[in-house]
């Protein structure tokens, strides 16, 4: 038996599996290196799994998760990984994570669109091309917190019609001074300014959220999904944001002529698939 963790900065995913057969499935909140000491992960692992993850060595721990694509990250979580399973782990990002899951062993196209957005080339084992995502201040087009702070942006300028305005500020009980205090002291701000997308998501009808959610995803398709031969390739989704603006994501991947061949919020059961037909830790 083996657990199978997938981490975005927002929410990890994990299973306990016999096989193809899942024992046990929890989620907890997201798992990021770069935001999070070894101490702080282990804590989060512990005291949010459910005790049926702790009952006794497994045979493997295989995790993916956001801000785990280099060395020295992969390590953070590996330590924390192996103090609490008492456990061999993989640790491997979530690109190839999502890769695995989309696609098992077929290549293609994949993107994560939630709380970041990523992308990459899948020859049906590991990642062969990869356009840097950068993160929510440089990069991360078309995810939840891009989307999210380009509203923040517009609600604290004034730019965002004046109903939407009232309604944010009426739903969240906020004020501009206590939003501002918010993004620039919070230890997870693309985990937090992302939570905002989920606001635009309910007025999805609205034409100011209408050209605001097309213009992130459209920036997504021009800075990434353009690098690659999309023509040849359809692309295969997963995450929050793909699924909640779905409609939108279609009509931008038309505009673009690019075509879609899934959309999915979760990769699991494709990874639970592909380490089972795994002879080998990969």
């Amino acid at each position: 038996m083996l657990i199978i963790g997938e981490s975005s900065s927002t929410r990890t995913e994990w299973t306990l599996c016999d096989g193809n057969r899942i024992v046990e499935h929890a989620f907890t909140t997201g798992l990021n290196p770069y935001f999070q000491t070894r101490r702080e992960i282990s804590h989060s692992i512990r005291l949010e799994l459910p005790e049926a993850f702790f009952r006794r060595r497994w045979s493997h721990v295989y995790f993916y998760g956001a801000g785990c694509g280099t060395a020295d990250k992969c390590k953070i979580m590996e330590s924390s990984l192996v103090a609490q399973f008492k456990t061999p782990c993989t640790v491997q990002s979530d690109l190839l994570g999502a890769a695995r899951g989309l696609l098992v062993r077929e290549p293609g196209l994949v993107s994560i669109l939630g709380t970041g957005s990523n992308t990459c080339l899948y020859d049906g084992n590991e990642v062969v091309k990869n356009v840097r995502p950068l993160g929510f201040i440089l990069g991360d087009e078309g995810s939840n917190a891009h989307m999210g702070k380009q509203f923040l942006s517009d609600v604290l300028k004034e730019l965002a019609p004046r109903e939407i305005i009232d309604e944010f500020y009426d739903t969240y009980q906020v004020t501009a001074n206590s939003l501002l205090e918010e993004v620039y002291s919070n230890t997870l701000p693309s985990r937090n300014i992302a939570k905002y997308a989920f606001f635009l998501k309910d007025r999805i009808d609205n034409p100011y959220v209408h050209e605001l959610a097309y213009n992130s995803l459209m920036l997504f398709f021009r800075r990434n999904i353009s690098q690659y031969d999309y023509a040849e390739n359809p692309i295969s989704f997963v995450g929050s944001t793909c699924v909640n603006f779905e409609g939108i994501l279609r009509d931008v991947a038309a505009d673009f002529g690019a075509k879609i061949a899934k959309v999915t919020k979760y990769s699991m059961p494709g990874l639970v698939e592909y380490h089972d037909d795994t002879a080998s830790p990969s």
